[in-house]
């Protein structure tokens, strides 16, 4: 078998409908991939015989895949294993989901019928196409969920993790959350920090978020809470590299609170400054709720 280009990489996009995907393709083509969008599953060994045929010219694919019954779930695997059996490139499956509320508001303001209910509310359609994705989701390497997020975020997203294909690090993303707004539903590990004494309570300390000194000092200043740090990286420094072995390329790691506001992002702030950047692994940190009862 022919060698092929060390950068060369398959992307397949899926997810659910209006969580993201045109978003997505348009950023991995702006990187230089060759994108295809809405590919038959059955067609992926094919492109992947296109990938080494080149000898390095076509380096980076990413298919769009939409999948509407059971029979393009079935033909994906059988694509995807025969790629692991004969052929060298990697891929990846990039998921994109979002909440119901998220993709029903987008539905109304886009007022577009979705498609698999094109007669109904597009709550049912979303439904049913969440019950046909599940186990595809269970299969994906990277899922992102796009409830919150931008187009302009979510290009900075995608375009953060496939800027440097060939650096083989492992991409650590750090959000803080509020329990009370609900779990992040793309965080592969999520721990409760609210049995850490609460800033909020504090008066001066209401207003401010774990990015002011005074509260990420606030939270700090607590034996729990260097005994729960210390215990924390010790886990994840474990678990990274196991993660990285197995393929995995991201890592999304969830600290919530019950606002998202002081303590989450304080430990996230400190996360993201312990576990820092390095050959093996990028760390990215982001605050999802910080500013939410803000004017």
């Amino acid at each position: 078998m022919e060698e092929i280009h060390p950068l060369a990489k398959l992307v397949i996009i899926t997810g659910m409908s209006g969580a993201g995907k045109t978003i997505a393709v348009q950023s991995l083509e702006d990187l230089g991939f060759f994108c295809v969008d809405n590919l038959p599953p059955v067609l992926i060994p094919k492109f992947a015989e296109l990938i080494e045929q080149s000898m390095g010219k076509i380096g980076k694919v990413a298919l769009v895949i939409d999948l509407r019954g059971r029979e393009f779930f079935t033909a994906l695997q059988e694509s995807l294993r025969d790629i692991k059996e004969n052929y060298t490139l990697t891929y990846e499956i990039l998921f994109l989901d979002a909440t119901d509320a998220a993709l029903v508001q987008r539905y109304k303001e886009s007022r577009r019928r979705h498609p698999l209910a094109p007669n109904g509310v597009p709550l049912e359609g979303i439904g049913l196409e969440r019950k046909l994705l599940e186990e595809l989701k269970g299969l994906a390497t990277q899922v992102i969920d796009t409830s919150t997020l931008k187009p302009a975020q979510l290009k900075e997203r995608i375009i953060s993790r496939f800027t440097n294909l060939e650096t083989n690090r492992i991409s650590i993303n750090v959000i803080s959350f509020g329990f009370k707004y609900g779990v992040p539903i793309d965080a592969d590990l999520i721990f409760d920090v609210r049995f850490l004494p609460n800033p909020h309570y504090v008066d001066q300390l209401r207003p401010l978020t774990g990015q002011d000194q005074d509260v990420y000092d606030y939270v700090m200043k607590w034996t729990e809470t260097q005994e729960f740090l210390t215990k924390l990286l010790d886990m994840l420094h474990f678990l990274m590299p196991q993660y990285k072995k197995e393929g995995k390329s991201q890592v999304v790691v969830g600290i919530g609170c019950t606002g998202g506001k002081h303590r989450s992002v304080a430990i996230t702030e400190y996360l993201g400054k312990a576990l820092g950047n390095s050959e093996t692994a990028a760390v990215r940190v982001s605050h999802r709720d910080s500013e939410r009862d803000r004017g």
